[in-house]
Formats: C-alpha cells, structure tokens, sequence
C-alpha cells in the first residue's frame, strides 16, 4: 500500500500522485493540509525519509518567515512540533510504502517505490 501526503493546490503533489496511478497504484491520499500528521507520525516518516525535521521545512512560506524560523536552533522537539502545528511548513509531497518515504521533489523520486 502507497500513501501520499499530497496537497492537490501543488503541482508537484499532482503530478507525483499521476506517476503513481499511472504504475497502476491505487494510494491512499491524506490531504495533510486537512489532516495534519501528528507529531508521532511526522518523526516517523521523517525516519523512513532519513531526514531531519529542519530537511522537511518550507523556506520559501510566509509563516517560516513570520516565525522567523532561519534565525532560531530548533531542537528536533520543537521542530517537529513546529511541523505539526503548522502544516503550510511541511515539503511535499510525501510517499510512503511500508518502511520506505520518499519526498516527490522531483515527482520521478517515487519510481523508487513503484
């Protein structure tokens, strides 16, 4: 089974979620916008992901901006309860297949899993 936190405004979300139906793969879509991954589940797929939660940060959103967020040390805690709180910061999409994730940034990253 194939996850993917997917945003359907992005066009990269899109067009990862494209490749996957066209393998012939069925996912299961959480709009992570609607229905944010708790802080449990983000340290989970940022460990299947290899990442840390500053890796998986949104540089370019206003609300790291407005946090400020190039200028303070996070500590992995505070980072992903930044994440988690504030969803708009999280990079996607995200594709999850058993104790794998890849980011679709590009979108052919998810061939890795197909």
């Amino acid at each position: 089974m194939i996850t993917i936190y997917h945003n359907p405004r992005c066009g990269k979300s899109r067009q990862t979620l494209a490749l996957i139906q066209a393998a012939g793969q069925e996912p299961q879509v959480i709009e992570y916008l609607k229905t944010p991954p708790t802080v449990a589940e983000l340290d989970s797929l940022l460990k299947k992901l290899k990442m840390e939660p500053r890796d998986l940060m949104r540089q370019g959103e206003e609300i790291y901006r407005e946090l400020k967020l190039a200028e303070k040390e996070l500590s992995r805690d505070e980072a992903l309860e930044l994440l988690a709180a504030h969803p708009k910061l999280i990079e996607r999409p995200i594709v999850v297949k058993g104790r794998q994730a890849v980011l679709g940034r590009p979108p052919e990253n998810v061939n890795a899993l197909l």
